[in-house]
């Protein structure tokens, strides 16, 4: 009895260890970036999304100094960031303004190529994005780009495809 009771305990903790391991459809890397890995980010200190989104970049190897404010309004009004790209958290790497919960490999994409901009932004806080995972439902989203002048373009589009479970990326760029 003992056995089958360590067996089954044995399997429950795999089982568990496995599912923690693989909690996000956006663990996987599919960007290769070897720069700068040093990323800011102010937050509202009680933001749970905001903190996932940490914990996403640091899994993409990005070292995250978390800054916490009660004045976001302020931050985004620092960065010049346009009013309808505007999502829970700000963060700043190499120049550059990431908005909301943009997927790393795009960050890593973004620092890749340096094209001139000001940052990428995921506005709002759709969910299935990184940080905002609520189980089985997922919203279809896009990545923005935007320039200094406040312009913003599509930029990588999410579209969730049910029979796969999975994001499929669709490449718009317009820089």
């Amino acid at each position: 009895m003992k056995f089958i009771f360590s067996v089954v305990s044995t399997i429950l903790l795999f089982m568990t260890s496995t599912m923690v391991a693989a909690e996000s459809d956006w663990d996987e890397s599919t960007q290769n970036y070897q720069g700068n890995k040093e990323i800011t980010v102010y937050r509202a200190p009680n933001c749970q999304c905001c903190h996932k989104w940490i914990k996403h970049l640091e899994k993409h190897d990005f070292t995250v100094i978390d800054m916490l404010t009660q004045d976001m309004a302020s931050v985004k009004d620092a960065v010049k960031l346009p009013r309808q790209m505007t999502s829970c958290h700000t963060a700043l790497i190499d120049g550059y303004v990431i908005e909301g919960h943009v997927p790393a490999d795009d960050i890593k994409r973004l620092l890749t190529t340096k094209p001139d901009i000001a940052g990428l932004s995921v506005p709002q806080m759709p969910v299935g994005t990184p940080g905002m995972e609520m189980g089985k439902k997922k919203d279809n989203f896009i990545v923005f780009s935007f320039d200094k002048s406040g312009k913003f373009n599509s930029h990588e589009k999410y579209q969730y495809d049910a029979f796969s479970s999975s994001y499929i990326r669709e490449t718009s760029h317009t820089d």
